[in-house]
């Protein structure tokens, strides 16, 4: 289905399916590259800074700064070879995070998402899924973490537009992720008090592979 094409199409950036769920599985590479060319990559921040710690601030402007924003997400995302990235990671108060990540059948997604809200699912789609997870805020470590193999967030488009993204395996996991990170907390804060102590460990033994910001 074209966007826009119909009464049951939402006026917003991406078409949408039957269900009310955003279709951001087509054009992704033009789209990401859009976004990604005409922004500026930024260094990561990393656990401990206190932007990462707290709740953000809701995404109220969606104008031309904004659009900067979630471009220069993009190309920060891609710099540090990311499949997810919330706007605390590159040092910014706002509820918004984009993705370019793949499902559990291959499907490449990407998107942007503002103000997210995890759907709470009930009892028989809670199937989990306790695979390694890992953080560009966190960087070199790794942990299992389970989580639910199914996920769903409504929020915000980058034009303000009501949006509902849905998603499985993987990319169920990243929707969770980085849902997680603008509410303040990073994975390793679900993790137990030895295996977040190991993950820091792993950390602090390793050189990242893109730019951070260095705590003070």
């Amino acid at each position: 289905m074209a966007q826009q094409d119909t009464d049951q199409q939402h006026a917003g950036v991406l078409p949408v399916d039957d269900e009310g769920y955003v279709i951001d599985t087509e054009d992704c590479e033009k789209r990401e590259a859009k976004w990604r060319e005409r922004g500026t990559s930024r260094p990561i921040t990393v656990v401990g800074n206190p932007v990462l710690h707290k709740e953000c601030k809701d995404v109220t402007d969606f104008g031309e700064e904004f659009q900067q924003l979630v471009a220069d997400m993009f190309a920060s995302q891609r710099t540090a070879e990311g499949v997810g990235l919330a706007a605390n990671q590159i040092g910014v108060d706002l509820k918004v995070f984009v993705y370019d990540c793949p499902d559990d059948e291959g499907l490449r997604h990407v998107g942007v998402v503002c103000n997210p809200k995890l759907v709470e699912l009930p009892a028989e789609k809670r199937r989990l899924d306790d695979s390694s997870e890992g953080c560009l805020s966190v960087p070199t470590a790794y942990a299992p973490l389970p989580r639910p193999d199914y996920a769903e967030v409504t929020g915000q488009d980058e034009k303000g537009n009501p949006i509902r993204v849905r998603g499985t395996g993987y990319f169920a996991r990243c929707l969770q992720h980085e849902t997680d990170h603008l509410y303040g907390y990073l994975y390793i804060d679900r993790l137990s008090k030895r295996e977040r102590k190991a993950a820091l460990k792993q950390m602090a033994e390793n050189e990242p592979r893109y730019p951070v910001v260095a705590n003070d």
